[in-house]
């Protein structure tokens, strides 16, 4: 008989490759994760994964039996759901930006807990081109992602807004060339802005950049530089800017989801983000 707990275990070390990561997840320490380890690779009698001094990485064995012990997890986590009384059980992994989340997360998570109370919400803040690597990796079980094409298949769209210690451009002492905060150049919200301000032929310098919106808030406050954020998270101290400053994008925002088998918690999570997020 397989135990569970070790099947979540492995789980878990699969989609994050150090076993490090997981005793953190698990608040165990690592030498009793690797132990869950072997006792899983004794009772099957195979080789789970390769071991290196910089994580783990799974056999052919371990890549086969994976998706088992997630199609076992996800029937348990059904069953429990089905027959108990108490609703809802299991826990999730939620990826968001971090505006996303200083937005949007509190509301939705005070009625979803207030749902599903046995339900466990672990959340990771990044970019959304590292939460799309993440859900790739299987490392987040679902997370809000930005789209530079707004449209109707996505859950809200959020306008992208210039923001500043003073209400117009003219204010400052900038010279000719803008000085801008913005978050990595990978980011949508980067590239937007740079976009924007090549096209309306305005000369800028990226003098901050920061995958933190409190660092984009805190640069803009000091009046040292314009930031992009979206519109929601611009807090109210701070102003919005217009012309000559280019009109940004609006993004949309989608839920987007690991290619893994998805638990009634994940599911419920996402449709209540679906009913939720668009009236807030």
């Amino acid at each position: 008989m397989l135990d569970l707990k070790l099947l979540a275990t492995f789980v878990r070390a699969a989609h994050s490759g150090t076993l490090s990561a997981v005793a953190v997840q698990v608040g165990r320490t690592q030498s009793a994760v690797t132990m869950q380890v072997q006792r899983l690779e004794e009772a099957l009698g195979q080789s789970l994964f390769h071991r290196s001094g910089s994580g783990v990485r799974l056999t052919g064995s371990g890549e086969r039996f994976l998706a088992y012990a997630e199609r076992i997890l996800k029937i348990h986590d059904e069953a429990i759901s089905a027959l108990s009384d108490k609703g809802l059980h299991g826990s999730i992994i939620f990826g968001s930006p971090e505006d996303y989340l200083s937005a949007f997360f509190p509301a939705l998570l005070k009625g979803f807990g207030t749902m599903y109370p046995d339900v466990e919400i672990k959340v990771v803040s990044a970019p959304t081109v590292e939460l799309r690597t993440l859900l790739n990796a299987r490392q987040i079980d679902l997370a809000l992602v930005s789209s530079p094409n707004a449209s109707d298949a996505h859950v809200r769209t959020e306008a992208l807004v210039w923001v500043g210690s003073k209400p117009a451009l003219d204010l400052y002492d900038f010279g000719d060339i803008v000085p801008l905060a913005l978050s990595a150049s990978n980011a949508v919200d980067h590239k937007a802005a740079c976009e924007a301000m090549a096209r309306a032929g305005l000369r800028y310098k990226i003098s901050y950049a920061s995958n933190s919106l409190a660092g984009l808030i805190a640069v803009a406050r000091s009046g040292l530089a314009i930031s992009v954020m979206t519109e929601d998270a611009v807090p109210s101290d701070l102003h919005i800017l217009g012309a000559p400053l280019p009109r940004l994008p609006q993004l949309g925002i989608l839920v987007a989801f690991a290619d893994t088998e998805r638990s009634p918690a994940v599911e419920a999570f996402a449709d209540h983000i679906r009913a939720v997020l668009p009236s807030l």
